[in-house]
């Protein structure tokens, strides 16, 4: 062993204050335009005077946990052992609250480092269910912020996740498992399964993480529990003809959501023009003219 190897773990390591302005800038610009890749916030991090090279853009997007909002390989990395459940919700109609829950994390950034945000989202209503702050990334905090959704307001029929490991984890899945809950779990690479959560993550950061500027941990969480309460009692919500998740959720009335089934049409027309074809003709691309 080396001697710098025998002695780094007595040593405080200092946080590189440099790295810590490129997180906080890439969190800001990615909460804004959450379909920006490595790419283009590396074109964004030139244009502030930031000559770095996309590897390292890369690099920090991985340690937040950020991807542009856009099909593509290996951008939610389940652990490998752990069950990987169907989305269930493509071309669902969600018309009553606890209908579908659903959660995420996504991180606060403080003048000093990251801590992680996870929340339970009722998508009828939009209503925050319950909310947990965590310094780790780990399974417990997750399990948690559900089990106190459950205790609160009973039992969702189905509940949405990404892949992470924390959900993908026995001890989450267990835990819906034990309430007969079916699992549905977003397909990979396509965070806008989980749209109302992202819409979530946007509105806490820009109407209050941003605004407030918090120096610790204890005024973060002061911060939110004041914000959540507003959240769901008092801002109005476009989506709701201007009513509070509260309300909706209190009244049953004048929420829904719903996932377009673009993939279903795509795979329907695919199919008519097979049928249509003659042996041995070529037809052109089935999704000509619809969303990719």
């Amino acid at each position: 062993m080396a001697r710098s190897a025998a002695y780094a773990p007595l040593v405080a390591a200092k946080p590189d204050e440099d790295e810590l302005v490129l997180l906080g800038l890439i969190d800001v610009e990615y909460t804004r335009h959450p379909f920006y890749g490595s790419r283009k916030i590396k074109i964004y991090l030139w244009a502030l005077g930031y000559k770095i090279n996309r590897k390292r853009v890369q690099r920090l997007m991985l340690l937040l946990g950020l991807a542009g909002m856009v099909p593509g390989p290996n951008t939610s990395r389940p652990h490998p052992q752990n069950k990987i459940y169907p989305y269930l919700l493509r071309g669902v109609k969600v018309v009553r609250p606890n209908q579908v829950w659903s959660t995420d994390i996504t991180y606060c950034r403080l003048p000093r480092g990251f801590v992680y945000l996870a929340a339970v989202i009722d998508w009828y209503s939009r209503k925050v269910l319950s909310w947990r702050l965590s310094n780790t990334l780990d399974t417990g905090f997750c399990v948690d912020c559900l089990e106190q959704a459950l205790q609160a307001y009973g039992v969702p029929e189905i509940f949405n996740t990404d892949q992470g490991c924390q959900f993908t984890s026995a001890v989450f899945t267990d835990a819906l498992k034990a309430k007969g809950i079916k699992i549905s779990m977003d397909g990979r690479g396509r965070a806008l399964d989980n749209i109302f959560v992202e819409r979530l993550w946007r509105s806490v950061k820009h109407e209050d993480v941003y605004l407030k500027g918090y120096a610790t941990l204890p005024e973060l969480l002061l911060g939110l529990t004041e914000y959540f309460v507003f959240y769901n009692t008092e801002r109005p919500h476009q989506s709701l003809d201007y009513s509070t998740p509260e309300i909706v959720y209190q009244a049953a009335s004048g929420g829904g959501a719903s996932i377009v089934d673009k993939y279903g049409a795509r795979e329907k027309l695919d199919q008519e023009q097979k049928k249509e074809a003659k042996p041995g003709q070529r037809h052109s691309a089935a999704c000509e003219g619809l969303p990719s």
